[in-house]
């Protein structure tokens, strides 16, 4: 019997129900509900894509621990990647048996690359003053992330990711927020970067009411805080100290803004320094932070205080520096120079 009330008729339709995401989509998700750094995410999400293609794009789902221990040998054996490599490959597949497909993983028996024991590369004094003057570019932009990042131990991304708000010049001290591990520590700002730094983010003020005049301003938040507070994304504390000069759009969401300045940039710019002022050890932007602990305990901070400043979870990952002292990790003397200083007073 029909109805006298006027209820809407379905429409036909010819569209295809919604497909329910992908497996690595599925897994970006998941990562992102735990709050995982978006290179955490890059890093797991090609592993697990690694996988799938050595075993001849079989779903994961139909793997085991079998196929797991294959891949994580052959990663060993064949590709010779190191220890670390090969353990952040397990945990980017352990992630998706365990989060995605809420699979139980059986004890896995693969060849375990062997992890070595290797010393930083670190620079003498002498060698960081050649080096920060002989870097070019930006218009001396490289040359003061250079001069934060041995300054303070800054990492390369924690110097890129540095945001106006972040910069305290009374108590001479940098805040470094969400830094590895999702932990915030302070380090100190050098006297003699105050007043290159004051100028640089006097530049991005000036560079920021351009953007706003046009428009534009906006900066990538973390977390949900653009939803507590709406217009932070648009005020100059929140903006990126070293900002990149081109628009962009974030890799997660999609929206455009102004992001900070790609981390290639700078690395390029100490590469070329270091062969500029003729140094022949292997140079990285990591290399001042190892230079900035090692000097640090030579000039006779405790090695707790050098911890704290590094963000390191554990003293003993900051004791190898101890081994790279200038005068060794105990001070002790080489004997070839007694022998010359007892040749002398026959």
């Amino acid at each position: 019997m029909a109805s006298n009330y006027p209820f809407p008729q379905p429409v036909p339709t010819t569209e295809t129900p919604c497909e329910p995401p992908r497996l690595l989509d599925r897994m970006r998700f998941a990562l992102r509900a735990k709050h995982y750094s978006y290179r955490t995410e890059q890093a797991y999400v090609h592993w697990v894509r690694r996988f799938i293609l050595f075993h001849g794009k079989r779903h994961p789902q139909e793997m085991g621990g079998t196929e797991i221990e294959g891949f994580l040998t052959h990663l060993a054996v064949e590709g010779r990647v190191s220890a670390s490599t090969q353990t952040q490959a397990l945990c980017g597949i352990v992630f998706l048996y365990r989060y995605v497909l809420r699979i139980d993983l059986p004890q896995l028996d693969a060849v375990r690359a062997k992890r070595p024991k290797r010393l930083p590369a670190v620079l003498s004094r002498d060698e960081v003053g050649r080096l920060l003057s002989a870097i070019e570019g930006s218009h001396g932009l490289y040359r003061l992330m250079a001069g934060l990042m041995y300054g303070g131990g800054l990492r390369l991304m924690e110097c890129c990711r540095l945001r106006v708000k972040d910069v305290d010049f009374g108590r001479r001290q940098l805040v470094i927020r969400e830094a590895k591990g999702d932990k915030d520590r302070a380090v100190p700002l050098a006297d003699a970067a105050c007043e290159p730094l004051r100028r640089q983010i006097a530049s991005r003020a000036e560079f920021h009411e351009l953007d706003l005049s046009h428009g534009q301003g906006r900066v990538d938040l973390p977390n949900a805080l653009e939803r507590k507070l709406p217009n932070a994304a648009y005020e100059l504390g929140w903006q990126f100290v070293f900002a990149s000069e081109r628009m962009s759009h974030c890799p997660r969401t999609g929206r455009p803004g102004r992001h900070h300045l790609h981390e290639s940039a700078i690395g390029a710019a100490v590469s070329r320094a270091a062969r500029k002022s003729g140094l022949h050890k292997r140079v990285t932007c990591h290399s001042l932070r190892h230079s900035f602990a090692t000097h640090l305990l030579e000039s006779g901070s405790d090695i707790r205080t050098v911890q704290v400043l590094l963000g390191h979870k554990d003293v003993s990952t900051t004791m190898i520096y101890t081994h790279v002292l200038q005068r060794g990790a105990c001070g002790v003397r080489s004997p070839l120079d007694a022998l010359v200083v007892a040749a002398r007073d026959r």
